[in-house]
């Protein structure tokens, strides 16, 4: 800033008492700014470019956040205290809301858990709704990118990551895993069975990289991980959609 005053002042043949007048501070204060001995208010500023005809912007820029507003929802929250539980009566240590950081991109991940045996590290995304698929992907690939990190500096020692999806078991949910079934097959090819099966210590080899299953957070069921209609589930689904979930929880409060 101090460059560009003096320069444009000079430019014009103005003395700093000329650029003052016009820009009206004290010939004093634009002395000061020349020699960057003062940080000037943003009024000045603007007055002392506005006087020279210098463009400025000034950028605020706030850093990435990946999902953050979505953490503030309260079906969200339900289903994340309700998977812990699930997990932890699993013998799974697990973690809420765990931070990573890449560069300027802060992310959560919803669930972080270990099964301490095997070492495997499950990387857990819970979703309300079913809207950008390739949104999902990206973040999900990140998370377990970064998973191992985290998991290191809460004292775990994981072996391999896996993702879940994991989605509120609606039938709006329903129709979209229906509408993106060849890239959900393709993307996260281990189901409910499967991980029900990982989960009671049956079948160690039945969690695939990736797996979906929908859940309810109101089910008190032990197979509390639930099949979607593309993977042959016949009852209908608990809710409609979002907002008929969230009308359930007001009617049982």
């Amino acid at each position: 800033m101090a460059r560009s005053v003096k320069d444009g002042r000079q430019a014009f043949g103005w003395s700093q008492r000329e650029l003052g007048r016009r820009a009206r501070v004290s010939r004093q204060m634009v002395g000061r700014v020349e020699r960057a001995t003062v940080s000037p208010s943003l009024e000045v500023s603007a007055r002392l470019f506005g006087a020279l005809g210098i463009e400025a912007e000034l950028v605020v820029r706030l850093p990435f956040l990946m999902d953050r507003q979505r953490q503030r929802d309260p079906a969200h929250a339900r289903c994340g205290a309700y998977v812990q539980r699930r997990l932890e009566k699993a013998n799974l240590a697990v973690r809420r809301e765990v931070e990573v950081v890449h560069g300027r991109s802060h992310g959560w991940i919803d669930l972080l858990a270990i099964d301490p045996h095997s070492g495997t590290l499950l990387v857990i995304e819970i979703k309300t709704q079913l809207d950008d698929l390739g949104q999902i992907e990206r973040s999900l690939s990140w998370y377990e990118r970064e998973a191992v990190a985290a998991a290191r500096r809460l004292g775990w020692r994981p072996r391999r990551v896996n993702g879940w999806l994991l989605l509120l078991a609606t039938a709006a949910a329903d129709s979209r895993v229906v509408e993106n079934r060849e890239a959900l097959g393709a993307a996260f090819p281990g189901r409910a069975p499967g991980m029900i099966e990982w989960l009671r210590g049956s079948d160690p080899g039945a969690l695939d990289r990736r797996a979906l299953a929908m859940i309810d957070p109101r089910n008190r069921r032990q197979a509390w991980l639930i099949r979607s209609r593309v993977d042959g589930r016949r009852t209908p689904a608990p809710y409609r959609d979002y907002a008929d979930f969230m009308a359930s929880l007001r009617r049982a409060s």
